[in-house]
């Protein structure tokens, strides 16, 4: 079994700055792409970025030149730093992650709140 435990979301104001973490435990072989996902009430989980295991990132449009996506392979962790917020990024971010062999797990989410 695998975990996922997602840390840093909290409550900022607009124009502010957060940093997403999450670290993968459990029966890891190796980690293919890792990411970040965000679901708002009543709305379908929303891709913000994904990392591959070489580096390669991509980004929901909403957040390109504002989020940056990065991972740490030896600590089996990656991160999202969100710069610019916007009251619309106001949501619950999931923490996403591929096993090599295929198996894909998700972390229970963390809170980001932007007060105008």
């Amino acid at each position: 079994q695998v975990q996922l435990v997602e840390s840093g979301g909290g409550l900022v104001q607009a124009g502010g700055s957060l940093r997403l973490s999450c670290a993968a435990s459990g029966s890891i072989f190796r980690i293919g792409n890792m990411g970040w996902y965000r679901q708002a009430p009543g709305k379908q989980r929303a891709l913000v970025a994904t990392i591959t295991s070489g580096g390669g990132t991509h980004y929901a449009d909403s957040v390109k030149d504002r989020f940056s996506i990065s991972r740490d392979n030896a600590k089996n962790s990656v991160y999202l730093q969100m710069n610019s917020l916007k009251p619309e990024d106001t949501t619950i971010y999931y923490c996403n992650a591929v096993m090599d062999w295929g198996g894909n797990y998700w972390g229970k989410g963390t809170l980001v709140t932007v007060s105008p």
